[in-house]
């Protein structure tokens, strides 16, 4: 499941999602449990018995898209595994109606208790159900259409005429199937599915496995059966009822690829359909392993929370996941569905095919998927540049693990609530940097063999951490399973002949578990320092923790896969650095000393002593003798270390100033990203002067690249997405060449009634500049109201959220949150872009508390969406009397409306640390302006 994306906006700096939930751990009932008729419950714990494992779903289903419910039968063949009289199993919100137990001597009922508390049932046996055998239950359930984002849920969508129409849709992960249909909802339990769905003749239905018969029924209904799926888990089971139209092509592999959308937006598919087709193509021979149905569907369904689901053969989106007009979207909005869709069909191999045993190694699935998307589209995408982004997909996971209240990739959960949690930059971000640092140590070749054996060795199992690392272990020992494998051959045929040229190759010194264990078992990450004297470098590691209690960083040890680069040699040496101190020796002396090469490494460094000093001075005078991953690297860790106190401020400064001559998108963005929130923490505080003063050193550092931007579509892509971001900037900052060619472009295309084609990478700014009249904000809303463009309308969206107009940002919350007119799902997107803003930031809290009983049912306790909100809506205070009152609202929660989230812990931890920092930098960052200043007007 990919996280629904945020905009990305200069002006909003955009803050990592929240760490995982720690909920009390309620896996055990406290007191003997009790079912819902008084009686004894036979089971005290949140996870399911192993006495019974399910082989096999027959499951029909009839919804009802005008009551908005629905009912089933479900058949479950079980296999028993102990003597027991009580089959659990999960159920959550339906209505149970019949149970019987279908055994050879004939039919015979089930009394069925249930236990809301851990969304339990049990199936009572008169006679137990004997070890060895095999037995069948069947249940008659019905339940309401949820109205939540998970589950079987409604959706609906307006047409251009106005028509509202609706549609039911899934999403399961991860806790959901039990709200749809009775069934044993661990990802462990893998089972075969075969569904019937009931119908209108005007509607369609689709799920994982193609339709292979439909039946018409008494009274005109139609019933459409679909093939049994292979062995999965139950998160991934799928299916949705609607009117959507669809477009297919066939993969090279024979594959038939369909994408599914509202009628009115078909022709909004061509790319998705073509990036399916080359994406699955790609990962057939990329794993070496055939995709194992005959067909992949994507769909756009219009209400959606988060930005993906990897249902097995049925994945699902939203629609500004899956839509493009090349006429309409930008060049940011191809690289991010392209993003998208590589990572859900990443999926069908690392999460479908392989599953995690149990949530706490969510990683396993996530974390792979995200570090896939870029592997595939280096070689199926190339013109997207995606190695331009993925160093900040790192950075955004360090900004969570830097905090105490982070979590280890991976780590005990049991309850909803803390699985729900589980989806957060350390699963996703964190998990896809550490495989690459993997990957970068062991070779991209030795990799590839390592993971391929991985997936071959556990195809329809589950998985732990410890089998991913034993499948990267020797992989050139002999595996039956490896024997005939062409990649696997070459690569170890080459290995022979390199005679030890890697510590890959000297296999006793090498012990991956190891390595990877110290980066997945605990939180956080390592800060390397550097000390050079002459060729002698001495080397130390630490937490890294934002934090001005240095105990808390005690009893934290990695194995660091360390590289580095010197003024005398462009040759990447690697050292293993396994103890808290070490030294190595240069081959000879050096002015300057680079570690962490291209940030291929999970750590910070830094350089004691001049080491600073001396990367500074080489930045300005020949800052391309680094590549724009290091610069970026650079920019990052001197300002990070100014949060820790082992760097000062003026030091971090002095450095940027390099930035006006960086054209780079990497480096760019990470100067904006490490600048740009100074101003944005004096924004809410009283202190306009010097706020100022630091808009206009950051407008002035980018001056000439902005000056150089043309008001066009043209260049590549990663020049197009730099484009969009510094026009933007520049257009937000009053920076006067910018408002002016925006303002222009803005009459011209109000005057034309919207019919006028403006250059799509520029619209934001023209947009931006709209938004400031009433006038103008409400053409604009007339726009998004008619579109049928997804990314038009998303732009659109953003825009008026950016508005320093109160009433209309008060307006869009409300609406956003009724969902008549703007979508439900874009309501965290809104509320978290108003709290950016410098007139909206104290609308976007009061809205949030007002609301947060509506939001936490509507979006679910411990999802990323909730833990977003939180920790954006507030990530920018920096005054104890702010967090003063962040704590007394978080504070009166209960544990059942949220009080033990993690990501509310993170909150305080953010706004605590905003504040040490301003109390300990701002005279600091007025003296250095000051004296820049003065700088500047001596040299006038």
């Amino acid at each position: 499941m990919l996280a629904a994306p945020l905009l990305l906006l200069l002006l909003l700096v955009p803050v990592p999602p929240s760490s995982g939930a720690q909920v009390p751990d309620r896996g055990r009932a406290v007191e003997a449990p009790v079912a819902t008729n008084g009686q004894p419950f036979p089971w005290g714990h949140m996870r399911l018995p192993k006495a019974v494992h399910p082989l096999h779903y027959d499951l029909s289903l009839h919804p009802n898209l005008t009551t908005l419910d629905f009912s089933g039968v479900v058949r479950i063949q079980l296999d028993v595994r102990e003597d027991t009289g009580a089959i659990v199993l999960h159920a959550k919100e339906m209505q149970v109606s019949s149970a019987w137990l279908l055994a050879p001597g004939g039919a015979r009922p089930l009394r069925v208790l249930e236990y809301p508390r851990f969304h339990q049932l049990a199936l009572l046996s008169d006679a137990v159900l004997t070890r060895g055998r095999r037995y069948e239950v069947q249940l008659e359930f019905a339940a309401n259409l949820s109205d939540s984002f998970h589950g079987f849920y409604r959706s609906s969508y307006r047409t251009s005429t106005g028509e509202v129409r609706v549609l039911a849709s899934t999403q399961f992960e991860a806790t959901y199937a039990r709200a749809a249909f009775p069934c044993f909802d661990e990802p462990a339990f893998k089972a075969n599915f075969t569904i019937q769905i009931v119908r209108e003749p005007r509607h369609i239905t689709i799920s994982n496995m193609p339709k292979i018969k439909t039946v018409l029924l008494p009274g005109g209904l139609l019933e459409d059966h679909f093939d049994t799926s292979v062995k999965m888990s139950t998160y991934l089971v799928a299916y949705v009822v609607s009117d959507f139209l669809s477009v297919s092509k066939t993969t090279r592999h024979g594959v038939k690829i369909s994408v599914y959308a509202v009628p009115e937006k078909i022709d909004q598919t061509a790319f998705a359909l073509d990036a399916a087709v080359r994406l699955l193509d790609f990962y057939d021979d990329y794993f070496d392993i055939p995709y194992p149905l005959p067909k992949q569907d994507l769909a756009a369904i219009p209400d959606f929370q988060s930005g993906a689901m990897e249902n097995w053969g049925l994945t699902t989106y939203r629609e500004t996941g899956l839509l493009f007009d090349p006429d309409k979207s930008s060049a940011s909005d191809r690289l991010g569905l392209a993003k998208v869709i590589a990572h859900e069909l990443a999926h069908q191999w690392f999460g479908n095919l392989v599953t995690m045993e149990w949530w706490n190694d969510l990683w396993l699935n996530e974390g792979f998927a995200k570090f896939m998307e870029y592997i595939s589209l280096r070689v199926t995408y190339p013109e997207l540049q995606v190695d331009d982004i993925f160093l900040g997909k790192c950075f955004e996971a360090m900004e969570v693990d830097s905090l105490s209240s982070s979590h280890p990739v991976s780590t005990d959960v049991e309850n909803p609530t803390q699985i729900q949690e589980m989806f957060d930059d350390v699963s996703y971000d964190k998990g896809a940097c550490i495989l690459n640092m993997l990957r970068d140590f062991l070779t991209p070749e030795a990799f590839e063999v390592g993971i391929i054996r991985y997936l071959k060795r556990y195809s329809y199992q589950n998985t732990v951490n410890s089998h991913l690392w034993e499948s990267l272990s020797n992989i050139c020992d002999s595996d039956d399973l490896d024997e005939g494998r062409m990649k696997h051959k070459e690569f170890c045929s080459e290995r022979d002949l390199q005679s030890g040229a890697s510590k890959w190759y000297s296999g006793d010194e090498l012990d991956v578990r190891a390595i990877m264990d110290t980066w997945t078992l605990q939180e956080g990450f390592p800060l390397v320092t550097v000390e050079v004297r002459g060729r002698e470098v001495r080397l130390s590691q630490e937490r890294y923790l934002k934090t001005d209690d240095r105990s808390l960083t005690e009893g934290f040890l990695w194995q660091i896969p360390l590289t580095y680069m010197t003024s005398a040699s462009s040759t990447i040496h690697r050292f293993l650095l396994k103890t808290k101190t070490d030294v190595l020796h240069l081959p000879q002396e050096a002015d300057w000393v680079k570690f962490n090469v291209d940030m291929s490494g999970f750590y910070m460094v830094h350089y004691a002593g001049d080491g600073w000093s001396s990367l500074t001075r080489l930045l300005r005078h020949n800052h391309t003798a680094l590549s724009s991953n290091d610069r970026a690297s650079l920019i990052h860790n001197v300002f990070q270390l100014v949060s820790t106190g082992d760097v000062g401020l003026d030091t971090a400064l002095e450095l940027s100033l390099y930035l006006s001559r960086e054209t780079e998108i990497m480096a760019v963005t990470q100067g904006f990203q490490e600048l740009v929130p100074l101003y944005k923490l004096m924004e809410k505080r009283d202190m306009a002067a010097l706020e100022n003063r630091m808009k206009d050193y950051i407008v002035d550092l980018f001056r000439g690249l902005i000056d150089r931007q043309e008001w066009t579509d043209s260049g590549s892509v990663s020049e197009r997405v730099l484009r969009s971001y510094l026009l933007l900037f520049g257009t937000v900052r009053n920076y006067a060449p910018c408002v002016a060619k925006a303002t222009e472009l803005f009459n011209r295309w109000r005057d034309s009634e919207g019919a006028m084609s403006l250059p799509v990478d520029v619209t934001m700014a023209v947009f931006v500049i709209g938004a400031r009249t009433p006038e103008g904000w409400d053409f604009l809303f007339e726009e998004y109201r008619r579109s049928m463009q997804m990314s038009l309308k998303s732009r659109l969206k953003s825009a008026m959220s950016v508005s320093h107009l109160q009433d209309k940002l008060k307006w869009m919350m409300e609406q956003s949150l009724h969902g008549e007119v703007m979508k439900t799902q874009d309501l965290p997107g809104v509320v978290i872009s108003v709290s950016k803003n410098p007139r909206g930031y104290k609308l976007a809290w009061d809205f949030l508390r007002a609301n947060w009983h509506t939001l936490i049912k509507k979006f679910e306790l411990g999802s990323s969406t909730i833990s977003h909100m939180v920790i954006e809506v507030t990530n920018q205070y920096s005054t104890r009397e702010m967090l003063d009152e962040v704590r007394s609202f978080f504070g009166s929660l209960t544990e059942e409306s949220g009080s033990k989230m993690r990501c509310i812990r993170q909150t305080y931890e953010t706004i605590e640390e905003n504040i040490r920092w301003m109390d300990s930098n701002l005279p600091l960052l007025q003296a250095w302006l000051q004296r820049r200043s003065r700088r500047e007007h001596e040299d006038l």
